[in-house]
């Protein structure tokens, strides 16, 4: 995977993906930033929070199971001290599909969790990561 990221002013980044797509990264005012886009460390959580929840959706609908929405809420804290790395991660999965089973809701997070999603293995190197979820019936 080759990837490129750019100073564009102040501190603002573009990164370029070897797919063709790009996202501007930004700090805050207080940093020398002008908050043109996400900081750096939010994306990570971002692409974390993307790799997992395209995995869930990936294997419940192998299984054959109607997913029609997910969405992933990230709640995560940070060390105090340089290199501050993230220390706590919570997932929260809201599953949106018709007659969807917790257990096989349950058994995709657990596969992204410990077999697929490499942003969220690699994390959990320095942070305890926790999931819970809630199904939501399609209308």
């Amino acid at each position: 995977m080759k990837l490129r990221v750019k100073l564009i002013e102040g501190v603002a980044f573009l990164g370029e993906s070897e797919s063709g797509h790009a996202i501007v990264m930004d700090g805050p005012a207080d940093g020398g930033g002008r908050n043109l886009g996400p900081r750096p460390m939010e994306t990570v959580l971002l692409g974390t929070g993307g790799c997992t929840a395209y995995d869930v959706v990936h294997i419940l609908r192998r299984g054959r199971h109607a997913v029609t929405d997910c969405a992933v809420e990230i709640d995560a804290d940070r060390a105090t001290e340089d290199p501050k790395v993230f220390t706590r991660i919570h997932f929260h999965f809201r599953v949106t599909g018709r007659n969807l089973k917790p257990d096989a809701v349950e058994r995709a997070i657990h596969l992204s969790a410990e077999k697929y999603c490499s942003a969220s293995i690699m994390l959990a190197k320095t942070a305890t990561i926790t999931h819970d979820f809630e199904i939501v019936e399609a209308g």
